[in-house]
């Protein structure tokens, strides 16, 4: 597959399976939004209401996913298995 290959439509559903696998290990926790908010040093929880929704622009970036991990006591992998 070549680079020129990859659509629209592949890299959302790359995006969903992140926000899905960090809704569910967040909730595997029992931690809330607000939760993850602070720790990832935000002051509300907007931003991870809207990256846990698929149905939102907002995406969360390696270096979120690097603290989630810490946070949640996961290998960085389990955010992105299907």
């Amino acid at each position: 597959m070549f680079l020129t290959e990859v659509t629209q439509e592949d890299l959302n559903n790359f995006h969903n399976i992140i926000s899905k696998n960090v809704r569910r290990i967040r909730k595997e926790k029992k931690f809330t939004q607000l939760d993850v908010s602070l720790a990832l040093g935000l002051s509300t929880p907007s931003f991870i209401t809207n990256a846990e929704s698929l149905n939102s622009s907002k995406r969360f970036n390696l270096n979120q996913l690097y603290k989630l991990s810490i946070f949640f006591e996961v290998d960085i992998c389990e955010f992105f298995k299907v």
